[in-house]
């Protein structure tokens, strides 16, 4: 089976979020899970939880029977892995012959995009929380549809 080019983009999304969001989860001190910028704001762990929930939701939406649910933070490695174990059920979604019941296009506006902003806001956290990761030059990662795990290409080309 040919992948359409539409489902091959979603993909390499994915692929472009897991790398993205390995570096604020790789390395970041023991403090930073329970870390919060502000009362009402959300902890690094929260927002990853909400993460795992999105991909979960997109599986649900991708396989025609949409689901939510909130789930509360684990420990801060098996929320990593709960979030890289959603992505890649995902991922095993799309590179399959199974039916789409979505649009790529709506998959991306809402989960995918979705996951990208809370990855932004982990980088930032991460800064904020005295633990900053370098900037990247991420047009020269090594980065390519089906990729999906916490195991991710070293950077090409990081900035001070």
């Amino acid at each position: 089976m040919a992948e359409d080019s539409s489902r091959h983009m979603l993909r390499h999304a994915l692929a472009t979020l897991a790398y993205r969001a390995a570096k604020p989860l790789r390395g970041a001190p023991e403090h930073f899970a329970g870390f919060r910028i502000a009362e009402s704001s959300r902890t690094p762990a929260q927002i990853l939880a909400h993460m795992g929930d999105l991909f979960d939701w997109a599986l649900s939406i991708a396989g025609g029977k949409e689901a939510w649910h909130n789930s509360e933070p684990l420990q801060w490695e098996k929320e990593i892995e709960r979030f890289y174990r959603a992505l890649q059920a995902f991922d095993d979604y799309l590179a399959s012959p199974a039916a789409l019941h979505a649009s790529a296009e709506t998959l991306f506006q809402g989960p995918v995009a979705d996951a990208l902003t809370h990855t932004g806001q982990l980088t930032m956290l991460r800064r904020a929380a005295g633990s900053p990761i370098r900037g990247e030059n991420f047009a020269r990662a090594e980065i390519a549809a089906g990729s999906v795990s916490m195991a991710q290409a070293a950077a090409r080309r990081e900035f001070d």
